[in-house]
């Protein structure tokens, strides 16, 4: 899990390692687009590109309609429940769906369904009959919706590029695209929401969704040739979770993925109280944070997507997750909306630094036959376990604040980071040995290294 080049040893040598995996020339910043040469690919990409602007629109409209109607950040926190916790309980099962059955005719149906929930929710708030159980409601339903859909889309992606060598790129470009549209999505939503109205914005993202439709129907998949399992739904869900469980690069990843998605994550829960109460701004406020933490974001989904191999993202993983940590610190004790959307930005930076690193590692060393089960594990960890943090968040508000919640969030963080840096050395073992057998580094390149003792 670390570059061939890690001579340094903690802390220090990880930022002067970052700084030598930076790209810094014209093929490198070409090839942080190499996937989109694949047709299919080059649909998915602009067709979500579009969709994500709308459902991002559609967030923040939410987040501040809730807040509008409720003043209550329990609530808040409820909504984001209600959309996400399905994940942590369905997707073991949808997993082994995934694995048995075509991924793009599941998808199709769950992109329909998105579309539906927007139209819906739309329409409730245009006619004046919107309340609280309507949009915890819809929530749940977006929530059993994306158990099936983000597992499935992770799943998805390698059906989509040409060459095996492009994966990681598209992993990567994926996540650049979900950034992009969080760092227009939220700027445009804050300010139309002030326009228009919530409605409006949902009515948008309903519309989004007929682009995302249109490049799936102009795709031309091969169907992965599945072999017919006689087993039942719940051995295959536990012969998954044996697989991810006796791995130790797989579980360590997926513990990571845990920690950063319950105390760094659910920080975006409570971000439309912090800018209201804590900065005392309105719906512009909101959406300048949320466009800075995806200006952030978007810069690292770039920067993983102009590297070359994944050969190094152990490191990438640690700073990142420092980052966070000291960048929410600072956050907690800011009470300035410049300096908040400033701190916002490496926010932003290291979520999605260490996440999409996180994401790459994972699908390059799991198994086809066990990708669709290992990614439901994944989107479990990431987006199951963000409203749970998010609702102790909620609770422990009403203990100690909004700047303590932050803080606690930013310390969990740096802790994290120091811990992952004294196992780094024997995950790196490990996830080297795994690259030698898929073909992703030289055995003898590995052979040099053990001699030198850089292993």
């Amino acid at each position: 899990m670390n570059s061939n080049h890690d001579n340094g040893k903690g802390f220090l040598g990880g930022w002067k390692g970052l700084i030598e995996l930076i790209p810094n020339n014209t093929e490198a910043i070409l090839g942080a687009f190499s996937s989109l040469r694949s047709r299919n690919y080059r649909l998915y990409f602009y067709g979500q590109w579009i969709s994500l602007i709308g459902t991002f629109i559609q967030q923040i409209a939410l987040s501040w309609l809730v807040y509008r109607l409720t003043g209550s950040v329990i609530l808040l926190a409820s909504v984001t429940l209600a959309a996400q916790l399905p994940s942590f309980f369905l997707t073991p099962v949808t997993g082994v769906l995934i694995d048995r059955f075509d991924r793009y005719k599941l998808l199709v149906v769950t992109q329909s369904m998105y579309m539906l929930q927007a139209t819906i929710l739309a329409a409730l708030v245009l006619t004046n009959h919107i309340q609280v159980w309507h949009i915890m409601t819809l929530s749940l339903f977006v929530g059993i919706i994306s158990a099936f859909d983000m597992p499935a889309r992770h799943s998805f992606t390698v059906q989509l590029v040409d060459r095996k060598e492009d994966l990681s790129n598209a992993i990567a470009l994926n996540s650049a695209i979900f950034n992009a549209a969080r760092l227009i999505g939220p700027s445009i939503g804050g300010i139309l929401i002030g326009i228009i109205g919530e409605g409006l914005c949902f009515s948008i993202n309903a519309i989004s969704y007929i682009a995302v439709l249109a490049s799936f129907f102009r795709m031309s998949i091969t169907p992965l040739v599945k072999k017919i399992s006689h087993k039942s739904v719940v051995q295959e869900m536990n012969e998954g979770i044996s697989y991810a469980v006796n791995s130790l690069t797989i579980r360590s990843i997926l513990i990571m993925v845990t920690v950063i998605s319950f105390f760094g994550f659910s920080l975006l829960v409570i971000l439309p109280a912090f800018a209201k109460d804590t900065l005392g701004g309105n719906s512009d406020t909101l959406g300048y944070m949320m466009s800075s933490i995806g200006a952030g974001a978007l810069v690292a989904a770039l920067y993983l997507a102009a590297r070359k191999s994944v050969i190094g993202l152990g490191k990438v993983i640690m700073i990142s997750t420092f980052i966070l940590g000291a960048a929410t610190v600072i956050l907690a004790f800011t009470q300035i909306s410049g300096i908040a959307y400033l701190v916002c930005f490496p926010i932003g930076f290291s979520l999605i630094a260490s996440v999409a690193s996180l994401n790459t590692q994972l699908q390059t060393i799991s198994d086809e036959r066990m990708r669709g089960r290992v990614m439901s594990f994944y989107t479990m960890a990431l987006m199951g376990t963000s409203p749970i943090g998010g609702m102790l968040l909620g609770v422990l508000e009403k203990w100690i604040g909004i700047p303590y919640v932050i803080l606690i969030d930013g310390v969990v963080c740096i802790l994290t980071a120091f811990i992952y840096e004294k196992r780094r050395p024997l995950l790196r073992k490990h996830m080297r040995r795994i690259y030698v057998e898929k073909g992703i580094i030289p055995e003898i390149a590995t052979g040099i290294e053990s001699v030198n003792g850089k292993n």
